[in-house]
Formats: structure tokens, C-alpha cells, sequence
């Protein structure tokens, strides 16, 4: 499935990325081949194949997740560059 440098373009544009013409032909080249991939892996019978959710058969290895302590608002806001009252303060990156 090939991607034009146009798509390159917009998908860079909603990461609010810059690329250079380079750039932009390279990604162009390596999405069409990843996408190129998928299409193989579609492409493959998978009739009699069980479903696997997890191909090593492992369980999780996380710790259960349990409430523990946490920092205070106010010990957490100590080393903020910018705050506004109990929260930290950052720039917008949405337009309104």
C-alpha cells in the first residue's frame, strides 16, 4: 500500500512535526513498506489457529495494583517551574 509524501506531510502535521524533503520521502518509503508487511500478514490462512492473547503463555508479572500513599499537592508542586495555584502551569498546545 504505497503512501505518498502528501500523507507523510499531513500525518507530520497532526504530530505538529517538522521534516525535510528527505525526510518526508524516507518515511514515505519506510510506511508504504511497513504497511506492505500487514498486507502479508493479512494475506496468511489462520483457520485452525487458536487465539492467543499472549504468544509466550506467560502470566502478567505486574504486581497487583493496590492504592498506596502519594505525594502531597503541595510537596509535588514544590520544583514546578510555573504553577497556578494546586496545579501545575504549562503552555498551551490547543488552539482554542
Amino acid at each position: 500500500m504505497p503512501i505518498d509524501r502528501h500523507q507523510v506531510e499531513h500525518i507530520a502535521a497532526l504530530a505538529r512535526i517538522s521534516l525535510t524533503e528527505a525526510e518526508t520521502e524516507v518515511f514515505a518509503r519506510q510506511l508504504s513498506d511497513i504497511l506492505d508487511q500487514f498486507e502479508v500478514l493479512q494475506s496468511l490462512d489462520t483457520d485452525g489457529v487458536q487465539p492467543t492473547s499472549h504468544v509466550a503463555g506467560l502470566d502478567t508479572v505486574l504486581r497487583d495494583d493496590e492504592p498506596a500513599g502519594s505525594l502531597e499537592s503541595e510537596a509535588s508542586l514544590l520544583n514546578a517551574p510555573r504553577r497556578r495555584g494546586d496545579f501545575f502551569q504549562v503552555r498551551a498546545v490547543l488552539d482554542e
